[in-house]
């Protein structure tokens, strides 16, 4: 893993958007400690390997799918490698995720909650990591890249709030991409600078859905797509504060 992860929390300023009923929103703090930390997988696993470590200390691991190729180097880093499939071509394929089986601490709840990764794509589809899909009860969160165009979005009790990268990732360097969800809003920071903001509450997130990354877990590539990752990750990490 790269040792030059980004660890500062961002919090959203810009003037508040309701999107449901009016509502005191928590309040916005910076991380202070490394108690914020929720998980860390650095991804370093040896190839073969179908155990995805939690470094955080909570022991919040997960699992590989066979499709997923870890031990892979890639300028400097180890990390995962998410082949490429035709998108909405059946059958679904679940061994291309690597997942964390659901545990509270992973639903962002109220707090301030962060999600940062470092990926590396050429390609231009796919969900990075989510927590729950469009229509499930309780809300989700997630990152994908349509057309190389990094988007991070939160749904909760009060909204929904969606921000983008203004340029495309897809152009096969490593980037540190970092969505921090606040009361004041939502937030994108890539490669250390912030590059989105939108304004908006959006809410309790808590559901029962595992951590996935690589893509959906209920999908069937004919009614729903699955939207698998194409690309190589370097190392997720999770906050909350």
């Amino acid at each position: 893993m790269n040792s030059g992860r980004l660890l500062a929390a961002v919090s959203a300023t810009a003037t508040l958007v309701l999107l449901g009923p009016a509502t005191a929103s928590p309040a916005t703090a910076a991380r202070t400690s490394s108690d914020d930390l929720v998980g860390s997988w650095n991804m370093n696993e040896s190839r073969g390997s179908r155990t995805m470590k939690d470094g955080s200390g909570h022991g919040l691991n997960g699992s590989i799918g066979r499709e997923v190729s870890a031990g892979v180097r890639i300028d400097g880093a180890t990390g995962y490698r998410f082949s490429r499939l035709q998108p909405g071509v059946p059958p679904a394929r679940p061994e291309h995720l690597a997942s964390v089986p659901d545990r509270g601490p992973l639903d962002p709840g109220d707090r301030d909650y962060a999600v940062t990764v470092r990926l590396r794509t050429t390609y231009s589809f796919g969900n990075v990591i989510q927590k729950g899909q469009a229509t499930v009860s309780g809300g989700n969160f997630k990152m994908q890249i349509p057309n190389g165009i990094l988007q991070c979005m939160f749904r909760g009790s009060y909204g929904t709030v969606l921000v983008q990268s203004k340029q495309r990732l897809n152009d096969g360097r490593w980037h540190t991409v970092r969505c921090d969800r606040t009361g004041a809003g939502v937030t994108l920071r890539i490669d250390g600078s912030t590059v989105a903001r939108r304004a908006g509450w959006t809410g309790s997130i808590s559901n029962s859905w595992p951590l996935t990354i690589g893509g959906k877990t209920e999908c069937n590539q004919v009614d729903v797509g699955c939207d698998y990752y194409a690309g190589d990750l370097d190392y997720v990490e999770i906050d909350a504060y």
